[in-house]
């Protein structure tokens, strides 16, 4: 079978973890192979480090998926993907930290190829968040940038409806299946992404947003984007957890100075703190973008 319907049985599989599943495609790539003949799955646990409690779950769902086309095509349904072995796959998230060996996206996947500005923070951000987004979003931001969020309540939301209000462009990273709205209060927006713009999952349809989806959301964000923009975040958030992701993929981390009392706050001063630029106006992020 070609290398990339391979990986995405690999993907499909359970029994492994997102490192797992990219260790055994740097194995693979290194033979430099278009065509592949299913490995042993002994082969598989040893390259991928499997741990011995998944590696009876692991062996049912690789020998299953191996076998049938029918198994495969019902889990996917009619999502569109794109594998790490494709050129389409974005290069920038191709050099990051554990980047999904397939992605299910819906809309114009080439959003991805161009400057990304990620931009995160709180779920309960305050007004600050929203005037801070209506202040630098609007005219070269919107116009020059594609945002990069993660689609959930708060200052995700609120930078998926500011760059559309601007006629700008936005991708939207989701910790679930591309059919299932989380939060539901996002249904139409989700679909508007998805028509208009760029929605992206690692999970096939049917598959609800666990705990641990959203980490490894975030590791796409981070590793899509040339900067991140954090707007207000609490001590040890979500946010800060994606903005340390991005320093490690040597990305720019951008934040926004807070009231130094305010809980929301804490997070963007102590990212200024530890070196992240501070961002005051448009022109403060429109530089991390000039080559």
């Amino acid at each position: 079978m070609l290398l990339r319907d391979f990986l995405l049985r690999l993907h499909l599989c359970k029994g492994i973890g997102i490192v797992g599943k990219y260790r055994i495609y740097e194995w693979l790539s290194q033979f430099q192979l278009k065509q592949i003949s299913a490995p042993a799955v002994e082969q598989l646990i040893k390259v991928g480090q499997i741990k011995a409690r998944n590696v009876t779950t692991f062996s049912s769902s690789y020998i299953q998926l191996m076998r049938s086309s029918n198994l495969v095509s019902k889990i996917i349904g009619n999502d569109q993907w794109v594998s790490l072995c494709d050129s389409m796959y974005p290069s920038a998230l191709k050099e990051s930290y554990a980047p999904p060996i397939i992605m299910f996206y819906r809309g114009n996947l080439s959003l991805a190829t161009g400057q990304l500005l990620g931009i995160v923070g709180a779920r309960d951000a305050s007004k600050y968040s929203f005037e801070i987004l209506k202040k630098l979003i609007p005219g070269e931001i919107s116009h020059r940038m594609t945002i990069v969020s993660g689609l959930a309540k708060g200052v995700d939301t609120w930078a998926h409806q500011c760059a559309i209000a601007n006629q700008g462009k936005t991708i939207a990273v989701i910790g679930t299946g591309l059919d299932i709205a989380y939060p539901v209060a996002n249904k139409y927006l989700q679909a508007q992404i998805g028509r208009n713009h760029l929605l992206i999952s690692e999970y096939p349809s049917g598959t609800k947003g666990f705990r641990n989806h959203f980490p490894e959301r975030n590791r796409i964000i981070a590793g899509l984007v040339q900067s991140l923009l954090v707007t207000e975040a609490k001590h040890h958030s979500g946010s800060l957890i994606t903005a340390n992701l991005a320093l490690q993929n040597n990305r720019n981390v951008l934040a926004v100075p807070g009231n130094i009392i305010n809980d929301l706050s804490v997070g963007t001063n102590e990212l200024i703190a530890a070196g992240a630029k501070p961002i005051l106006c448009s022109k403060d992020i429109l530089e991390e973008f000039i080559s």
